[in-house]
């Protein structure tokens, strides 16, 4: 009878799309429910560039939550930038529910309103949910204005606070989710973490360290592809990637004096590398200049930043 019931549990699954304006904390919260690290973070805009799925799945709860971190809504400047703001409303439009992100500390803003009227023209049926992240930077006060102003927000049907950081708030967040997916298998392998390829993944984080160390246009202008993985005998990863910039001066700033730029960009991501694969990592980093690679619709294609 223990077996049957088993068998007969109801399932849940779905899509959340996840939209906010940049460094809000999508990425970070997109992490924290998945319980790994499937999309990097960083105080930069257009860090996220391609739409990440991230699966939440909770086996006891019987329920499978595909986290689409978005990338931050902003206007179109470029043919990059015009293929993530396209990507957001297609993933929106797909999605069983939708969580707008407010970065508490800032409040809310003429952004997170053109977010929200952008979800009202868009949801249909689709239920809005609202974080206000950030709250472990906030007094109690504070805390309650911030959640006021996104009650206000029209397409907003009810509101969270948390702090992706430390954690608290998610669990009921999660649970909300959860209640608004349609029942139904689970559309990944419980064990499956992001749906990118391995070698986009690894290419993201080494991208993350040089978010971390550069400014001005370099980390806009910056794209690492990886050409080559190789597992040697010994156990040894060889990881051979290209850092893409689009200037002999930008290159000039990623390689640095004497070649100390790139080398703690590749002792950096080095590490991040064994973390995520479990085993040393020799990672071969080679920066080159590939002009106006953000305006090139083919190339952006093979990069995976795919159009609407």
């Amino acid at each position: 009878m223990a077996v049957r019931q088993a068998r007969e549990k109801r399932t849940r699954a779905g899509f959340v799309g996840i939209a906010g304006r940049p460094n809000v904390g999508k990425s970070t919260l997109v992490n924290a429910l998945v319980g790994a690290k499937v999309a990097i973070v960083s105080d930069r805009p257009q860090t996220t560039r391609r739409a990440i799925r991230g699966i939440a799945t909770d086996r006891a709860q019987g329920w499978q939550m595909v986290l689409v971190d978005l990338p931050g809504v902003q206007r179109p400047r470029d043919l990059l930038t015009q293929r993530m703001q396209r990507r957001v409303e297609h993933e929106l439009t797909g999605a069983d529910a939708a969580l707008l992100v407010i970065d508490g500390a800032q409040g809310v803003g003429p952004g997170d309103r053109f977010i929200a009227k952008a979800l009202l023209a868009a949801r249909g049926e689709t239920p809005v949910l609202c974080a206000v992240n950030k709250c472990d930077r906030l007094r109690d006060p504070e805390t309650a204005a911030a959640l006021a102003a996104a009650a206000e927000l029209e397409a907003v049907d009810e509101v969270f606070p948390l702090s992706a950081k430390t954690g608290a708030g998610l669990e009921s967040l999660a649970a909300q989710l959860a209640s608004l997916l349609p029942d139904g298998p689970w559309l990944y392998p419980p064990e499956e973490r992001s749906d990118l390829p391995s070698e986009v993944h690894l290419a993201e984080l080494i991208r993350e360290q040089v978010l971390s160390r550069t400014w001005d246009e370099v980390p806009h202008a910056v794209e690492v592809i990886v050409d080559e993985v190789t597992r040697r005998d010994d156990g040894l990863i060889e990881v051979n990637a290209q850092l893409w910039v689009e200037t002999e001066s930008q290159k000039g700033i990623l390689v640095g004096k004497g070649g100390r730029m790139v080398r703690e960009v590749g002792s950096a991501a080095r590490r991040e590398l064994e973390r995520d694969l479990g085993a040393r990592v020799f990672l071969d980093l080679r920066v080159k200049v590939r002009e106006h690679w953000r305006r090139d619709d083919a190339l952006l294609d093979r990069l995976g930043i795919e159009p609407s």
